[in-house]
This record gives structure tokens, C-alpha cells and sequence, in this order.
């Protein structure tokens, strides 16, 4: 079965001066969804995982709109040569937004924003309030951790074991688009 993914929110890091891999896997994602026609919802940004594939999916002819509250736009942290632009005012209106726009969720590896974006999401998705596939890409096997704890907080009844089956998790950025394209929607 094939879901009509139109477009994907993708949550990844901002930050420069990351080992090549993480790179390598944005850029590759990128790459992918642009030749796909997929479209891109993302924060914006002009550095780190966010700028690489931002770039891999314009280069393929694809399209990017980014959301990013005003005062990131002021800073000049805002990717220049985005298909649209969205501004918003607040940082949970950017998350709404990119949510609200979205068909599936990849999540890139990244740092607190990321992590926060990708939880968030999985809570809402656990409460019903997103309902469409959110699978993470586990370069390197950064999200290891992550997901050690997650088995942890079930194997403690803090999380249901049906809960698990919420996120997937993909090694690689092809296996990522694939899941987003044939997980069952729920």
C-alpha cells in the first residue's frame, strides 16, 4: 500500500560542524524527496541539517516552506531561497503550523529543538491529535539512546507497549522515504 504523501515535515538540527555522515543523510533525504515531488516543511533555517536539505530538495526541483518565527527572521537565521516562507510569531505557532501542513514526519538527528519537535510529535500523535506516519532516521545510530529509553519508560508501564508502534525508525534516508510512503494510517 502507498499513502499519498504530498508533503513531509522534517525536524534535524541547525547546527554546523557535524560529523559528514549526518550531513551525507540530509542531503540524501533531500535528494529523494525533491525527485519524489514530495514537499518540504521545515523551520527555516540557513545553517547545519536544515540548510543541506533544503538545498538537495530545491537543487532536485522540489519545493521547501519553511516556518520561522519573526525574531529568527530578524537575526537573519531564515534560508534566503525557500519556496515560501512562513512567519509566525511564536515557537509552539511554528510547530502547529509545520504539523497542521504535513502528511508524515522524518525526523533527522539534532539537538533540543529536534528532540523536543519529535517528542512532541509523538505525544500528539499517541493522543490522537496527528495522524499520519512519523518515522526516524537513525544516522549513526544517534537516536540509539532515544530509543533505549523509550523501551525503558515500557519496560517501566510509563509508556504502553501498543505505544511503541507510534514512530518507526529507519536506518537509512531510503528506508525513511519508503516508510513514509507505506506505513498504514492509523
Amino acid at each position: 500500500m502507498t499513502n499519498h504523501i504530498r508533503s513531509v515535515c522534517i525536524y534535524c538540527a541547525s547546527s554546523d560542524g557535524i560529523h559528514p555522515a549526518y550531513t551525507e543523510a540530509a542531503e540524501q533525504t533531500g535528494i529523494l524527496l525533491g525527485k519524489k515531488g514530495i514537499q518540504v516543511i521545515n523551520g527555516a533555517g540557513s545553517t547545519g541539517l536544515m540548510r543541506v536539505l533544503s538545498d538537495a530538495v530545491l537543487r532536485e526541483g522540489g519545493q521547501v516552506t519553511g516556518v520561522i518565527p519573526r525574531f529568527m527572521v530578524k537575526n537573519g537565521w531564515c534560508h534566503p531561497e525557500l519556496t515560501e516562507r512562513i512567519e509566525v510569531e511564536t515557537m509552539h505557532e511554528r510547530k502547529q503550523r509545520m504539523a497542521a501542513m504535513s502528511d508524515a514526519v522524518i525526523a533527522l538527528p539534532g539537538g533540543y529543538g529536534t528532540l523536543e519537535e519529535l517528542l512532541e510529535i509523538i505525544t500528539w500523535k499517541q493522543l490522537g491529535l496527528y495522524r499520519h506516519p512519523v518515522v526516524i532516521l537513525n544516522t549513526n545510530h544517534y537516536y540509539d539512546p532515544l530509543l533505549t529509553m523509550f523501551h525503558h519508560a515500557v519496560n517501566e508501564h510509563f509508556i504502553a507497549s501498543g505505544h511503541t508502534r507510534i514512530w518507526q525508525v529507519a536506518q537509512t534516508p531510503g528506508e525513511a522515504v519508503e516508510m513514509i510512503l507505506t506505513t498504514s494510517l492509523k
